[in-house]
């Protein structure tokens, strides 16, 4: 079972992810509203994986991507973005994201999205 980080300026989207992640055995071990805090956490606290919000005040999910990456080129981190936001899923695919998943979230994505980048 991996180790997660929550990325997302919304609790309640947090919420919803952490109890699909939590209920499938994997552990919730960090959880950030930014992009800078999410540079911040991952540096404490090392998850297997992160999922990042694109669109996040204060430093969105494609800077904090860029900037985990330069630091750790072997960070697994699947981007969350919402609906017809096709371009920003390229952009943080180029900038290193693992994978992507959409919101609304569909548990059984989520779970196969972890699956996928657990066995990169």
């Amino acid at each position: 079972m991996a180790t997660i980080m929550i990325v997302d300026d919304a609790v309640f989207l947090r919420h919803v992810l952490k109890g699909i992640i939590s209920g499938s055995g994997h552990t919730v071990i960090a959880e950030a509203s930014n992009g800078r805090e999410a540079i911040h956490m991952y540096h404490i606290h090392k998850p297997d994986i992160i999922t990042m919000d694109i669109t996040m005040p204060d430093m969105d999910g494609i800077e904090a991507v860029k900037e985990i990456r330069l630091h750790d080129p072997k960070a697994r981190i699947i981007m969350c973005s919402a609906m017809g936001q096709h371009k920003m899923i390229l952009q943080a695919i180029a900038a290193g994201a693992s994978d992507f998943i959409v919101k609304p979230f569909q548990d059984d994505r989520v779970l196969q999205s972890i699956a996928n980048v657990l066995v990169r």
